[in-house]
């Protein structure tokens, strides 16, 4: 039996205490051996979780690099403009590294990543956890099937809902470029463009086009009368769509994780204690017309590829239902799906006499939550850290790992089609 891996958290949010949950379930495989966050609360707390002595809590990633190395790997779950500058040092210092998405928010902070994990020789994985679902894997493997031949067109579609909008981008943290750094193109669909170029893996994109925009979650279009926090001084609150109490307090499991983050050292906090942190500071109790966001709320990209291939992404924030939509072309056949729905359809070429097409229809084991309102990806969290774990041990990687140099086309696409969206440009990469 092999001794357990050993990680070391940095950044204890959600994704990363997510993450963190394999060594729970599978404490054979992984062990977390310390944590590092500039929140004493968040360290305290992994530190009881995880039975952890006060040595080995650290107040951030150069403390922890300071050091000599503790454990075989980094859980990196720290903000997006957080991912590169406590990465480096922590790479410096040789730690393998899980790294959340997206890795970098410009292309010079990407090459300095690249060439950091290059430099000391560390095995760097992304967390682009939709390659793990049941969904995308499967197509995955119909592609390098040759199930529908050369693929020369993808269609990706992701509709954000109208929940998550509201709590992400308009209320929330990622909400502000100048804050996260990131666009919500790249801090929200950096998955659906990493899906495109993994369906094209090994052939290079070389132009990109997009346009888009903040159409509704803006002043102009605040409904009559609307006041500026929902359980404060707004007189429509019991008639609207994008009320606090229905989101966060009708529905409190629902993206608890961020909601209730300004009163996180509150024990089990009750509906009074929500209420009155939703009339307080909390950003989650304001009108989401009258917040300080800045991003899109709908975006198209238009892709070119090496070989002739053109691929698009319409990302639309605010749709009733959260879903995401795949659709390749391919020389002799099709592939047609929607995650959310746990199957897709195979159509294949079929010229004989009475006959248009084949088809055959591919159904999945229900993934559950996708959208990660509840917490999860449909288990594909997990699955990415156990491949991870594989990788360090020296093992092959599964088809849907993702290394550094997996993730760049992705990141690349996105980053040209946010200069694209801004300059009213074709972008050539």
């Amino acid at each position: 039996m092999n001794t357990p891996l050993t990680a070391i958290i940095v950044g204890a949010g959600h994704r990363a205490l997510t993450y963190a949950l394999y060594a729970h379930e599978h404490p054979d495989e992984l062990k977390i051996v310390g944590v590092a966050d500039p929140t004493l609360f968040r360290r305290e707390s992994v530190a009881r979780e995880y039975k952890l002595t006060p040595e080995q809590l650290y107040n951030d990633a150069n403390e922890l690099a300071a050091h000599p190395k503790r454990a075989d790997f980094i859980i990196n779950g720290t903000m997006d403009q957080d991912h590169v500058p406590t990465a480096l040092p922590l790479l410096a210092r040789g730690y393998d590294m899980l790294l959340e998405k997206p890795m970098a928010t410009s292309e010079e902070e990407l090459a300095q990543l690249a060439e950091a994990a290059k430099k000391y020789n560390c095995k760097v994985s992304i967390c682009h956890v939709l390659r793990y679902t049941p969904f995308y894997t499967a197509i995955r493997e119909e592609v390098l099937a040759g199930a529908i031949g050369e693929v020369l067109n993808v269609q990706a579609v992701e509709h954000v809902s109208y929940h998550h909008m509201a709590m992400g981008f308009v209320r929330g943290k990622w909400n502000r470029k100048d804050v996260c750094q990131s666009t919500m193109l790249m801090s929200k669909s950096c998955h659906d463009l990493d899906v495109i170029t993994w369906m094209k893996s090994g052939v290079a994109p070389v132009k990109v086009s997009s346009m888009g925009g903040d159409f509704q979650f803006r002043e102009d279009k605040a409904p009559a009368g609307a006041g500026t926090r929902c359980l404060v001084d707004c007189p429509i609150e019991a008639d609207c769509l994008y009320s606090a109490k229905k989101h966060y307090i009708d529905h409190p499991v629902r993206w608890e994780q961020y909601v209730w983050h300004p009163i996180e050292e509150i024990e089990n906090p009750t509906i009074e204690d929500k209420i009155e942190s939703l009339k307080g500071d909390n950003p989650y109790g304001r009108c989401v017309w009258k917040c300080d966001n800045d991003v899109v709320d709908h975006q198209s990209v238009v892709i070119e590829f090496a070989d002739g291939c053109t691929a698009t992404l319409n990302m639309i924030g605010g749709a009733a239902r959260p879903a995401r939509y795949l659709h390749l072309v391919g020389t002799i056949g099709e592939i047609q799906g929607c995650i959310e729905d746990s199957r897709f359809v195979v159509r294949s070429i079929d010229p004989r006499s009475g006959h248009e097409y084949a088809e055959r229809v591919v159904e999945l084991d229900a993934v559950g939550d996708i959208s990660g309102a509840l917490g999860g990806h449909g288990g594909s969290d997990l699955k990415l850290v156990q491949d991870f774990i594989e990788v360090i041990r020296g093992g092959k990687p599964s088809i849907s790992s993702t290394s550094i140099e997996d993730s760049i086309a992705g990141h690349s696409i996105g980053f040209a089609a946010d200069r694209s969206r801004e300059e009213s440009s074709v972008v050539i990469l």
